[in-house]
């Protein structure tokens, strides 16, 4: 992976997800041949307009079954990046960072699910419900498994979203998912 590169202290930037250990394992090999190779790990959920991802699929399912479903308390936490603030990561990750870099895009660092569903369910004009576990499956399908998880923990946001904006001087500047949401434009 990366022969042509190899020796051109040029940059090679990929996307990887905390089960992409193979793949991370080989990107950071490349720094130490001679390719200013990094890895940029996204917030579950990046949003704004045209987003296909987690948050316009849990408004589907609301529509669906007629109410915002969260688990538990509510109070598992879900990172999040507006799309535009993506963008500039990866520039800043091209232009500048250092070989080797792990960086973290999150904008908001974590937001309660709860939250999330009772703007859902507010937008829609369905209440926000918390179900159990067991429940979970049947109502989120094959997205239970990340609903349930407090993925702020998971990946260390805080420290690693302050790592990334001191290592390139990475501001998010776009409005958070909560504005976001509240803007409307994931439901019209």
């Amino acid at each position: 992976m990366g022969a042509a590169l190899e020796g051109s202290g040029k940059p090679f930037i990929t996307t990887a997800h905390a089960n992409g250990v193979a793949v991370d394992q080989a990107v950071l090999a490349m720094a130490g041949r001679g390719i200013r190779a990094s890895i940029v790990s996204l917030s579950p959920s990046v949003h704004g307009e045209g987003d296909r991802g987690f948050v316009p699929m849990m408004i589907n399912i609301a529509r669906e079954k007629g109410f915002a479903a969260y688990i538990g308390d509510g109070t598992n936490r879900w990172p999040a990046l507006h799309r535009l603030d993506a963008a500039i990561l990866y520039r800043l990750a091209l232009e500048s960072a250092p070989a080797g870099s792990r960086l973290l895009g999150a904008g908001d660092e974590g937001i309660p699910l709860r939250e999330i569903a009772e703007i859902i369910g507010r937008q829609l004009n369905v209440p926000a419900v918390s179900i159990t576990p067991e429940e979970a499956a049947a109502h989120f399908g094959f997205l239970s498994a990340i609903a349930a998880l407090d993925i702020t923990s998971l990946y260390n946001t805080a420290q690693a979203s302050q790592a990334t904006r001191e290592l390139l001087g990475w501001q998010p500047v776009q409005p958070g998912l909560i504005a976001d949401l509240e803007e409307g434009h994931y439901f019209a």
